[in-house]
């Protein structure tokens, strides 16, 4: 007989693992974008806690892009979301636009590979499927937003990699982070991996689109191609 997995409720976590309580003790900065979409969603389906239930919708809906994206009826499509907590992630999610729009230095801003990683890694750690994704950058480096462009294996990387820059072009980006997950935790770059990440950075080359790194996600770690000197040219070589 098969066993559910039990999650334990938000009250029955540690006060210092708690969505809320860390927001008020670190600050928003200081939660990942799962802890944030908790809070506001406030409660979780009924055999998952909020926090998991939040990290399945970002794994379903690609990301904050595609929840945004989603109309009502696909978010009230989804498990946990009726028309009320779905009115509540359109209300927040549409905020943050305007936010945006008004103020664009908000945005996240990249310096270091841990920047990038660290806006992704709750959810894209737990994805049961290679996920592809591309921060999109601008000039300054503040993320634009950060699509899943590909679901699956990077064998077929021609057909990614023209849809990577399809999204950059789209979206008028001057650089742009590649992510993707590995489902078995560990992050070590393979070598298709780093073919994928050569042809990218070659075809930026020639759409003056810059790769700035490629970043593969394990579990709660990840490895910087760019930092390894895999795949950019003049460091592998």
């Amino acid at each position: 007989m098969s066993h559910a997995t039990y999650h334990p409720t938000i009250k029955e976590l540690p006060s210092s693992e708690r969505p809320r309580e860390r927001l008020l003790r670190y600050g928003a900065n200081a939660l990942s974008s799962a802890e944030l979409l908790a809070i506001i969603l406030r409660t979780g389906a009924r055999d998952e806690n909020v926090i998991r239930m939040a990290q399945r919708l970002l794994a379903t809906f690609g990301g904050l892009t595609g929840l945004a994206r989603a109309n009502t009826a696909e978010l009230t499509a989804a498990k946990g979301l009726g028309p009320a907590k779905a009115a509540q992630l359109k209300a927040a999610l549409e905020l943050g636009r305007r936010l945006l729009v008004e103020s664009p230095q908000e945005r996240p801003r990249i310096a270091l590979p841990a920047d990038a990683a660290n806006l992704v890694m709750s959810e894209m750690s737990l994805l049961e499927q290679e996920h592809l994704r591309v921060m999109l950058l601008d000039a300054k480096n503040y993320v634009l937003a950060t699509p899943t462009v590909a679901v699956g294996s990077l064998n077929a990387n021609l057909v990614r990699v023209g849809e990577i820059f399809r999204e950059a072009i789209r979206a008028n980006s001057a650089a742009l982070i590649l992510l993707h997950n590995h489902p078995s935790g560990d992050p070590t770059p393979s070598a298709a991996d780093i073919a994928f990440t050569r042809q990218a950075v070659e075809a930026g080359n020639l759409l003056d689109i810059e790769v700035l790194d490629h970043l593969i996600i394990g579990r709660q770690r990840f490895v910087s191609l760019q930092e390894q000197g895999l795949g950019f040219k003049g460091v592998d070589s």
